[in-house]
């Protein structure tokens, strides 16, 4: 296990969540020395309804103050869903659920919007108070938006993801007002803390996911130059994809469902994957360190031993100077 020094993890909704929450109870952070912070994807937020909607900042949330529902994989557990039912009877727009508890997230987060307070100091405020101690950072306090392109034109994310059941044919994805957001200041600082120990991809969805993250302006080039190993979770377990569209997409995109795939795309940011023990032969296949292991998390003991994991293998990287000495292109 890593002692001492900081850890960023990138993630985005379920998946990256689950592993963040095995960091936070690998590293133990204490209330008054934040070890773990986590850069969340914000390109799933939208407006619906009125109300500005984080969903993968909210399923962090979630997921690390305990609150998250195991069962439906999303939201809040002990949901009651009073709002939709009568908002349904009403006529009103309903093909996104917004859950009872779920709503007052959605509203004070709104309110604190109007008031000109910023996404990161609400979402921090919101973790202190439901005791999680890691730092929970959106990528970015400016809008930044999935749009993903299909054969019948573009649909903003949660309208393919939810309204459509990914079911259009993906043939591209952009991120807009990505050119014109600035970075989130606390992710930049702790990318460039000398007491940084590593950098967690999370296994969330590469082009969903982490690729929102990385388009902000800043944080490529911060991960480049960062001295501290990037490690890369694969999100694919024997070709398939754990939840989510990840495989269909790159099926679709004309990318092979494999981990030389993962490699790839963060190639001139990864300096190692971890890869699922279903997958070990690629193992030998791969460019860069490579670390087999079990990466399916269905209970928090598995959590954990990702968690540790990950962070022994970079900590091996570190030490055998693996890490390179990246610098900006």
């Amino acid at each position: 296990m890593m002692q001492g020094g900081r850890v960023v993890a990138l993630c985005g909704g379920v998946g990256g969540a689950k592993l963040a929450l095995g960091l936070e109870t690998a590293l133990g952070s204490g209330p008054d020395s934040e070890r773990l912070a986590i850069a969340v994807n914000t390109g799933d937020d939208f407006e619906y309804l009125g109300l500005r909607i984080s969903p993968d900042l909210d399923t962090v949330l979630y997921t690390l103050a305990g609150l998250n529902d195991l069962t439906r994989g999303w939201g809040r557990a002990d949901e009651t869903w009073n709002f939709m039912a009568a908002l349904k009877e009403l006529g009103g727009e309903s093909w996104f659920s917004l859950g009872d508890r779920d709503l007052a997230l959605h509203v004070e987060r709104t309110r604190r919007l109007q008031a000109g307070e910023t996404l990161t100091s609400i979402v921090g405020d919101m973790a202190r108070r439901t005791g999680i101690r890691a730092a929970l950072l959106p990528m970015s306090d400016d809008p930044v938006r999935t749009i993903v392109q299909t054969p019948d034109g573009a649909l903003p994310f949660q309208h393919y993801f939810v309204k459509h059941a990914c079911q259009p044919v993906v043939t591209g994805i952009s991120f807009a007002g990505a050119d014109d957001a600035a970075p989130n200041p606390a992710l930049m600082q702790a990318l460039a803390d000398p007491q940084l120990s590593a950098v967690i991809v999370c296994p969330s969805n590469p082009f969903l996911s982490i690729d929102p993250i990385l388009a902000v302006p800043g944080i490529r080039v911060a991960l480049q130059r960062t001295a501290a190993p990037v490690i890369v979770v694969s999100p694919i377990v024997g070709g398939q994809a754990v939840k989510g569209p990840t495989a269909k997409i790159m099926q679709e995109l004309g990318l092979e469902v494999t981990s030389q795939t993962i490699a790839a795309h963060y190639a001139g940011l990864a300096d190692g994957l971890v890869i699922d023990e279903a997958d070990a032969a690629d193992a030998a296949t791969l460019a860069l360190p490579t670390h087999v292991t079990r990466t399916l998390m269905r209970s928090h003991a598995d959590k954990r031993q990702l968690a540790d994991a990950v962070l022994d293998f970079a900590n091996t990287l570190r030490e055998a100077g693996q890490a390179r000495a990246r610098s900006a292109a």
